[in-house]
């Protein structure tokens, strides 16, 4: 019985969780670029159950029943890397990459300068002159002119793309943005402010940008009302077998036995 209390409450915890995965899509289903998370969960392992009832030689000897479940418990947050719908925006500072792909950002802290990754590509240009996230993380590019990769200076110029994903500056081509992908995107990581952090990128350059468009999020809303109606109901029902079997823990320690 107690067993089955701690079978019961695993549920909940797993449903718990799964509700603040849904939750969180639901909250950044208008996030542009944002990828859908789905919680992964895997059971323990197995228990045998077995007793000594069985008689060989006149002596009781191991008599397995059959196996059974401690519960689920949580495994891993995965993501999913599902191309998000393509939107047109007519702003000069929106980009979108169609097919693999990310932008990559320089943040700089006082613990020095790190490199990211995004599917955001909602920029600006900032006081600066130099294109930014909303976070205010540099974007990294290609200077067509001299080959190095630093942040990209747009200034006062008046920005643009080409058919080759080049980025022109009043009329003149001179960047391309420094993109970047992974062989396995298992491996990277989410770090708020919907960035990335990955290890080993191909830095390729060559993924297809998109002027004046935005990624909208992968969240399907629907799916996720549904998800969310199916973890309330499975946690309504770990509830009750946990009210159940404390109620009848309940009697066992308090009625029988008890003296009259």
């Amino acid at each position: 019985m107690i067993r089955g209390l701690y079978t019961a409450v695993s549920g909940l915890i797993t449903e718990e969780a799964r509700q603040n995965v849904i939750s969180s899509n639901m909250a950044n289903a208008n996030t542009v670029g944002y990828k859908s998370d789905n919680l992964a969960v895997k059971k323990f392992d197995d228990v045998l159950i077995e007793n000594y009832d069985k008689i060989v030689g006149g002596k009781n000897v191991r008599n397995p029943i059959g196996y059974i479940s401690l519960g689920s418990k949580i495994d891993e947050t995965k993501v999913d890397f599902t191309q998000g719908i393509i939107e047109d925006t007519k702003r000069d500072t929106d980009f979108a990459i169609e097919g693999s792909g990310f932008f990559t950002v320089r943040r700089n802290t006082p613990e020095g300068t790190g490199t990211y990754y995004t599917r955001d590509g909602h920029f600006h240009v900032n006081s600066r002159g130099y294109l930014v996230t909303d976070s205010g993380d540099e974007v990294m590019g290609v200077n067509t002119r001299t080959g190095a990769t630093e942040p990209i200076f747009i200034g006062n110029s008046k920005i643009s793309m080409d058919y080759n994903s080049n980025i022109n500056l009043d009329d003149v081509e001179s960047y391309r943005f420094s993109t970047a992908d992974f062989e396995n995107y298992d491996e990277l990581r989410k770090i708020g402010d919907n960035l990335y952090q990955g290890q080993n990128p191909i830095n390729t350059g060559e993924a297809a940008v998109k002027n004046k468009a935005l990624e909208k999020s992968n969240v399907n809303i629907i799916n996720e009302m549904v998800n969310m109606m199916t973890v309330m109901r499975n946690f309504e029902s770990n509830q009750k077998v946990v009210q159940t079997i404390d109620d009848t823990l309940g009697k066992a320690a308090n009625e029988i036995g008890a003296v009259r």
